[in-house]
């Protein structure tokens, strides 16, 4: 209901169409993380880390949400994204104008650079820990909205530049350690309709991706811990990488 406010429907897609790839590359992290199953196992310190968390990750706790945004912290960093001008930030409150109305929403954990412009936004599935919490898609989208509009005031007041009219921003929602990947493409118009409350004439089509676990009907119950399933999400987050610019 709140995507459908706002006109916005989100399409989810292979792989291959998702990606722009006909194939998953091969993930550059450290190979210890991909053919070690246990973290008592673990060869190195890195791996160690890795897997350590994702074990608190995919047995989280009733009351608890910062065993997912840990591991996503640590996951992303192994994985390269968070090269030297970015940082991966937990909870940053980002401002939201809605309906005229000066709000703010709280990522999970989001990648910024130094002009504090964003890249990237992980929303982590709370459901377990309340019936009151929502599906995290619409969280994830109102970030992005509120993103995108930070970003284009950062361009003009920091930088110089002149605002984008529209910008694929990307997304991940996780429940555990299994996540779903998006493409949020975000105009100015958009983020107008929202701050007026009015209805957006053109539809925003949000792209997401599903990776194809082995086995589809688990993947909620074992995440990443299998290594053939790591594997795939890896390769996943590997492709994923080039829409974080």
């Amino acid at each position: 209901n709140e995507l459908n406010a706002y006109n916005i429907t989100v399409v989810y897609q292979d792989a291959a169409t998702f990606l722009g790839m006909p194939h998953l590359p091969a993930p550059t992290i450290n190979p210890n993380v991909i053919t070690t199953l246990e973290c008592d196992h673990a060869s190195d310190d890195e791996t160690y880390r890795v897997l350590r968390t994702l074990d608190l990750a995919t047995s989280i706790r009733p009351a608890e949400e910062s065993a997912v945004d840990d591991f996503a912290v640590i996951l992303l960093r192994a994985l390269g994204y968070e090269p030297r001008g970015r940082t991966l930030r937990i909870r940053t409150d980002l401002p939201l104008v809605i309906c005229g109305e000066n709000r703010q929403v709280k990522t999970d954990v989001c990648l910024i650079d130094e002009h504090e412009i964003i890249y990237l936004l992980l929303q982590e599935d709370k459901r377990h820990l309340s019936e009151t919490e929502g599906d995290p898609e619409p969280q994830l989208i109102a970030e992005a909205i509120a993103a995108s509009a930070l970003n284009n005031r950062n361009r003009i007041l920091t930088l110089g530049l002149p605002t984008l009219p529209s910008k694929v921003l990307a997304g991940i929602t996780m429940m555990g350690t299994s996540p779903i990947f998006y493409k949020i493409n975000v105009t100015v118009k958009l983020v107008d309709a929202v701050a007026g409350g009015a209805y957006p004439a053109t539809q925003t089509v949000v792209h997401a991706h599903l990776p194809a676990v082995p086995r589809p009907h688990r993947r909620w119950d074992e995440g990443m811990k299998p290594l053939d399933s790591r594997r795939v999400i890896l390769s996943c987050y590997e492709a994923f990488k080039r829409f974080v610019n």
